[in-house]
Parts: C-alpha cells; structure tokens; sequence
C-alpha cells in the first residue's frame, strides 16, 4: 500500500489520485480526464472507496475541481507542445501521470517531474514494476526541500536547459508553502527562456468562496493540520497577479475556477461542478 511503502507519496497525493480514478469510475461521461494510472501507482487497500475521504456525494465538489485543474493544465501542456515548446516541468509532481497517460505528447517533450527524494524513488519503482518503466524523456528529479536543496541546481542537473522555452506546472503546492517561498520560486520561474509559460493553483481566502462551499473548506482546514501539511498561503487574485508581474513576468492573468466550471462541466446532466476555492494563475516571459 502506499503509505505502508516508505511512507510515501503523503496522503495528499494519494487523495487527488484515487479521487481522479473515482471520476471515471463513480461520475457519468464524458469524463472530464480519464486517469485510473494514479490509483495503480497508489495500490490502495481493499475498500478504499469506503473511506470518508472517498464518499462519492460528499467528496464531488472536490473531485470536480480537482479533475477540472487537472484538464486545464494539460490541455495548456498540449497547447504549448503544439507551439515547439520542448521542456516541461512539474513542481510538486506527487502522482502525475501525463507521461505515462499521454506519452504520444510526453515523448516529443523533456518532463522534469520535481518532489521529495523518497516520493521520488517509490515512483520510480512502481513505475517499473507496473511496466510503465523510466523512458529517457521523462526525468524523476529528487530534491530535498526540507534540508534546504536547490531544485533550479537539480533541475539543471537533471538536464533542463535555462536557454529554452518550458512550461511548468505548479498545482496543489502554494498553500502549503509560505509566501516568501512563494515568492522566491516565481522570481526563479520569471528567469525563465522567453515563450515559458507557469500554470499555478493557489487558494483563496475564506471570504472569497462561494457561500455553499465555504463549511467544505473550513472543515478541510483541521484536517490538512492534522495530517501535517496544514494550509499557511491564500492570495486574492489581485495579489497573485501582482506577485507574478512582481516578479518580472511579462503577462500575467488569472484564470477563476468558476472558468473552468463552464469550461468543463456545463450542461453535465449529473449535475457534477467544481466547488471554489482555489484558482489558477497563468504567466508568461
């Protein structure tokens, strides 16, 4: 199981994956993206859709909107491959599966995938015993946040290169990171080639979420504290705009969740949406 193997990937990972799977296996088509590869990797215990974290009524708001984050991003990937750009990175990569769903994209790419070192190696000895295998584009880059390691030096390491165009992924990770760091990792990003492009998720302050989703939120709070990766940074997306032109980027602009509701899910006759709460940002050098 996976938190029983090294205790890795955490639990937050393990969550968006298995919820992921859930939309293709509990929602009705079209499938928003279809991505059952995190629940392998993850190998569950029996029973796992009993969990309360997986009840499927309860949890829909937020498996929509994680699915929902999940196309935009790729469909920006796509979009920026089809434009010649040859590198992509995700930071905090936990269960990513892009390279091993969509390899005829992936493979025209160099995929830097950036998380903890011991993440890292669980990934890559379940992508081998699953038959996914490590090809040569898809680079598992380990870095050791927590005893300060540079991942812009490991990501050189790695094979990246500074001098051309990338797009980086950066979802599900501002929250749980100050707002110095923050900060310091959208400097390092507006250093990128001119035509980089950075998608980021980050969260929005309490007053901003939708009145019915608002008890959702407030309740995942103790949760996430509880499991040790509690919910420090929200950002209004006027400070995240200006974070980002800050920053040095040449564009910046904010893309609502609610954009993606109609986006993705309109006239679904399940009834299926996105909760609110976390937004994305898009920036260009």
């Amino acid at each position: 199981m996976a938190d029983e193997q090294s205790q890795v990937p955490d639990g937050t990972a393990v969550r968006v994956a298995l919820w992921r799977a859930m939309h293709v296996q509990v929602d009705s088509p079209p499938h928003v993206i279809e991505d059952e590869i995190g629940l392998q990797l993850a190998a569950p215990e029996e029973g796992w859709r009993r969990r309360p974290d997986m009840d499927p009524r309860g949890t829909s708001p937020f498996r929509a909107a994680i699915v929902a984050r999940a196309r935009f991003i790729e469909d920006l990937v796509v979009e920026q491959a089809g434009h010649g750009v040859a590198q992509h990175v995700v930071l905090g990569a936990g269960l990513d599966t892009f390279a091993q769903r969509r390899p005829d994209i992936a493979a025209r790419l160099r995929v830097f995938e950036i998380d903890q070192p011991a993440t890292q190696a669980w990934k890559r000895q379940r992508l081998i015993e699953l038959g996914y295998g490590i090809p040569d584009w898809l680079r598992l880059v380990p870095v050791d946040f927590e005893a300060g390691g540079d991942w812009w030096e490991q990501l050189s390491d790695a094979g990246f290169d500074p001098g051309r165009p990338a797009v980086v992924v950066c979802a599900g990770v501002t929250m749980y990171l100050t707002k110095d760091a923050n900060a310091a990792t959208l400097r390092r990003l507006a250093g990128l080639s001119p035509g980089s492009t950075l998608t980021m998720t980050f969260m929005l302050p309490t007053d901003l979420v939708d009145d019915a989703d608002r008890p959702a939120l407030e309740a995942t709070k103790p949760q996430a504290q509880a499991a040790g990766t509690p919910f420090i940074s929200f950002y209004t997306p006027q400070e995240m705009l200006a974070l980002a032109r800050d920053a040095g980027f040449k564009d910046a602009h904010h893309v609502p969740g609610a954009a993606l509701a109609v986006r993705y899910f309109a006239e679904r006759p399940d009834g299926l949406r996105p909760s609110s709460g976390e937004d994305l940002l898009v920036a260009t050098t």
